[in-house]
């Protein structure tokens, strides 16, 4: 069966190295052991399911990455294509995939685009072997909790599409060990319980602390100064620490807004924005409302 009808969901297929995707990894910033978990569940899939059956390893090649928006989970899975490249092969696939355009309003649609895509195009595409990262963003969105589907779809329908994605993540896991999928999550309890059950490791990608906060201020500072060379002061300033604290709460992606909307509090720092100072940064933080870190899942649960 052709599988054209669900080749639009496939957003990216590259092969690192790449110069767009290599610095993703490093660019995230976060806490604690992140990045080692997910790497070395990658790794670990990959070396070992091609030589060994399912029914010794208990591996199917998945990470479920979980947490607030704008914490980097999305980039942490594209950037973890170029790391298993720099581990493993010397090169890697990223295979990137929206899930959004699979759903379908008709009966049954939904369940057979999410099958053809996962079980028939996204191997072809891998058919050469190479190590390949899939990403699935926003999983939610075709992988619905069963036992609580809406009343506003058909829960037949949801079903059935829980079900293809499940069923094509399990023929993945036999027939092509060297695919290895990344799911994502802003909110897990949406999540089915046996896509769950499947992930090797699932990671919660938190909001950044306070010294997360201070390296993302220096590194995003940082990279303004290869255009603006005063910034580097600014960026090695131990005063810095000081604008931390009153970021607690903010994901890394609003963090990183943070210098832009300090350099447009001034026409001198529009102008040149080399003229930043910590004082800017300080008082462009102190009017930001900062919602308390764990508010993300109450306030999507409450909707």
């Amino acid at each position: 069966m052709s599988t054209a009808d669900v080749a639009d969901c496939v957003t990216a297929n590259v092969v690192v190295p790449h110069e767009r995707y290599d610095p993703l990894w490093d660019v995230i910033v976060t806490a604690g052991d992140v990045k080692d978990r997910l790497l070395r569940s990658a790794l670990l899939a990959l070396t070992v399911r091609s030589k060994l059956p399912f029914h010794v390893t208990a591996l199917h090649g998945l990470a479920l990455l979980t947490g607030p928006p704008g914490t980097g989970k999305s980039t942490l899975a594209r950037g973890l294509a170029s790391k298993v490249a720099e581990t493993i092969d010397g090169k890697a696939r990223l295979i990137e995939i929206n899930p959004h355009g699979l759903m379908s309003g008709e009966h049954g649609q939904s369940q057979q685009r999410v099958h053809r895509l996962l079980a028939e195009h996204v191997p072809l595409m891998a058919d050469d072997g190479i190590p390949t990262v899939v990403l699935l963003d926003e999983v939610e969105s075709m992988a619905v909790a069963r036992g609580s589907a809406s009343l506003a779809a058909n829960p037949a329908d949801v079903h059935r599409a829980t079900d293809a994605v499940l069923t094509a993540l399990d023929e993945m896991t036999t027939t092509a060990p060297h695919i290895f999928v990344v799911a994502t999550s802003n909110f897990t309890e949406a999540l089915d319980d046996a896509l769950m059950s499947r992930a090797d490791v699932t990671v919660m990608v938190p909001l950044p602390d306070e010294a997360a906060i201070t390296q993302i201020l220096k590194e995003t500072l940082t990279g303004f100064a290869t255009a603006y060379p005063a910034l580097l002061k600014v960026a090695a300033a131990p005063a810095l620490a000081r604008v931390a604290p009153k970021l607690a709460g903010m994901d890394g992606r609003r963090i990183r807004k943070l210098v832009t909307e300090a350099m447009q509090r001034r026409v001198e720092t529009t102008l040149d924005p080399g003229c930043l100072t910590v004082n800017d940064l300080e008082q462009a933080s102190s009017l930001w409302l900062v919602q308390p870190a764990k508010s993300w899942a109450v306030d999507r649960a409450a909707d």
